[in-house]
C-alpha cells in the first residue's frame, strides 16, 4: 500500500523531468546528429536510434520532437537549405535591380545545392524519398524558396526589372524550373559542362523575366 501510494508521484516526477529534458535539447542538437548519420549511412539506413545515439539523448527524447525519420529529415532540409538560400543571398549586391538579383540566386543556388553533400546524399543514395516533392506535393523546403523569389518578383514590378505578371504563377514557374536543374544535375552534367549548363539558365531565365 505505502509504495501504491507513492507510485503516481514518482511516475509523474520522473515524467517531468523527462519534459525538461527534452525541452533543453536545442532542435539544432538533434537536426546535427540527424545530418551526421544520413551522410554516413543514407536515409534508409538511418533510424531514430541512430540519431538518438548521436545525439546523446534517449530515444524517447526524441520522439517527442519528431515521429520518424522522414520527419526529421524534413526539418533538417528546411534548415539546412533555408541556410544555404540566406548565405547565397547574402552574397548578391543589394543595390542591383531585382531581375538581376533574383537571376543570380537562382543560378548560385543551383551551384550551391549541387555541391551540397546532404542533398547529394540523398540524390545519389535515396532519390525515390524526393519523388513525392515533384509528383504530389510542395515541401516545406519548396515553399521557402518560392517564397523568396515570389519577395524578389514583386519588387521586380515595382523597379520595372521584371515583366508584370501574376507573382504566385511567375515564381512557381521559376521554382520549378530551378528545380529541374536541381534534380537532374548529376545526368545533366555527364556531356554537358557545368558551367555552361549554369550560363544557360542564366539566360533563360533573365530573358523569360525582361518587360
Amino acid at each position: 500500500m505505502e509504495l501504491e501510494r507513492h507510485s503516481p508521484v514518482r511516475t509523474g516526477a520522473i515524467e517531468e523531468v523527462a519534459e525538461r529534458a527534452t525541452t533543453r535539447v536545442p532542435d539544432d542538437v538533434l537536426l546535427d546528429a540527424a545530418r551526421t548519420c544520413v551522410l554516413a549511412d543514407g536515409v534508409r539506413r538511418t533510424t531514430l536510434t541512430d540519431i538518438a545515439r548521436t545525439a546523446g539523448v534517449s530515444r524517447m527524447t526524441l520522439y517527442r520532437r519528431y515521429s520518424d525519420v522522414r520527419s526529421v529529415l524534413a526539418a533538417l532540409m528546411t534548415r539546412e537549405f533555408g541556410a544555404l538560400l540566406h548565405r547565397v543571398g547574402t552574397g548578391i549586391d543589394a543595390t542591383r535591380p531585382a531581375r538581376a538579383r533574383l537571376v543570380e540566386l537562382a543560378v548560385s543556388a543551383v551551384r550551391a545545392l549541387n555541391a551540397d553533400p546532404l542533398l547529394r546524399t540523398v540524390l545519389d543514395r535515396d532519390a525515390e524519398l524526393l519523388l513525392p516533392y515533384v509528383t504530389e506535393r510542395l515541401g516545406s523546403t519548396q515553399r521557402l524558396a518560392e517564397r523568396v523569389v515570389s519577395e524578389l518578383l514583386i519588387e521586380g514590378h515595382a523597379d520595372g526589372s521584371v515583366r508584370r505578371g501574376a507573382p504566385d504563377a511567375q515564381a512557381r514557374a521559376l521554382l520549378l524550373t530551378v528545380q529541374s536543374f536541381v534534380l537532374s544535375w548529376r545526368p545533366a552534367t555527364r556531356d554537358v559542362r557545368s558551367e555552361a549548363l549554369l550560363s544557360e539558365l542564366r539566360h533563360l531565365l533573365d530573358e523569360s523575366l525582361k518587360p
